[in-house]
């Protein structure tokens, strides 16, 4: 396996769904400018699973948040399915997981999943049958009628991820979303998330700093430098699908890439930290 050269587009412009062109930005922050991200340009192919992965503080979940249309850009753009986004402006399609769950508490588990179908004026029915769906999907059968409080922290992402998915967005957007949950629960969500996206096909755009979890899930990695963030390398991920969370990491391969991939990685954790 071998870096991508990032100056080169890599999937045909029919097959893009998301594509960002010289993406920097600057916050002001007590009267000085931070460049957090320097001139970032990549693409996303329809279906493909894609993972942002660098260190803390290098500009990954602020690009995300641009996609989001959360966050303006400095300078750059950003189109998706061919179309500019708009900053400030939800764009049609695209769902977003953020890194806690930000379920509300005053409303049972069926009712936070369907919360997106209710603002969208889906009948009670089809709302019910939905619901239903993402619960069985996520393994919270008899969970329907718990509050938020009552349940796990893995058992509180799968109902936030399922919120997301219940009103079928053809781009997913997630921001280390299983980042405080422990290694058993992490590696649950994984499998979780895997069978679903194997089943539904959605383009992921998926931030973390784990190098693991990166490995299980994504078709690429691309690995983010220290600030200003800028795109370090591309990596092809060659696993097979579909995936099993933990016997992936049992094979030859994983560590031959977690190797290869970690020492570029680890350049920019040492950056990182550098005064």
């Amino acid at each position: 396996m071998q870096a991508i050269n990032t100056s080169r587009s890599v999937a045909l412009p029919d097959m893009q769904r998301i594509d960002v062109r010289g993406l920097c930005k600057t916050f002001q922050l007590a009267g000085a400018a931070i460049e957090a991200v320097r001139d970032v340009s990549f693409n996303v192919r329809r279906g493909e699973f894609v993972a942002l992965l660098g260190p803390s503080g290098s500009g990954k979940s602020t690009v995300l948040n641009m996609i989001a249309t959360l966050v303006k850009p400095t300078s750059g753009q950003i189109l998706i399915d061919g179309t500019p986004v708009v900053p400030g402006q939800a764009t049609p399609n695209v769902g977003y997981v953020f890194q806690r769950d930000t379920l509300f508490p005053w409303r049972t588990v069926a009712d936070n999943i369907g919360y997106g179908l209710q603002l969208a004026g889906v009948p009670v029915a089809e709302r019910k049958e939905r619901i239903n769906a993402c619960l069985k999907q996520a393994g919270l059968q008899g969970f329907g009628n718990a509050y938020p409080a009552t349940l796990s922290g893995g058992m509180r992402q799968r109902a936030a991820l399922m919120r997301t998915l219940v009103v079928e967005p053809q781009v997913l957007l997630m921001d280390e979303p299983f980042g405080a949950l422990d290694t058993h629960t992490k590696i649950d969500m994984h499998d979780v998330l895997l069978r679903i996206w194997e089943r539904e096909q959605q383009t992921v755009l998926f931030v973390t700093h784990d190098l693991g979890e990166a490995l299980t899930l994504a078709d690429r990695i691309i690995l983010f430098s220290a600030r200003p963030g800028r795109i370090k390398d591309i990596f092809e991920v060659d696993f097979a699908r579909p995936r099993n969370a933990v016997k992936i990491r049992e094979t030859p391969r994983y560590a031959e890439l977690f190797q290869l991939i970690w020492h570029s990685l680890g350049e920019e954790f040492i950056k990182g930290r550098s005064p």
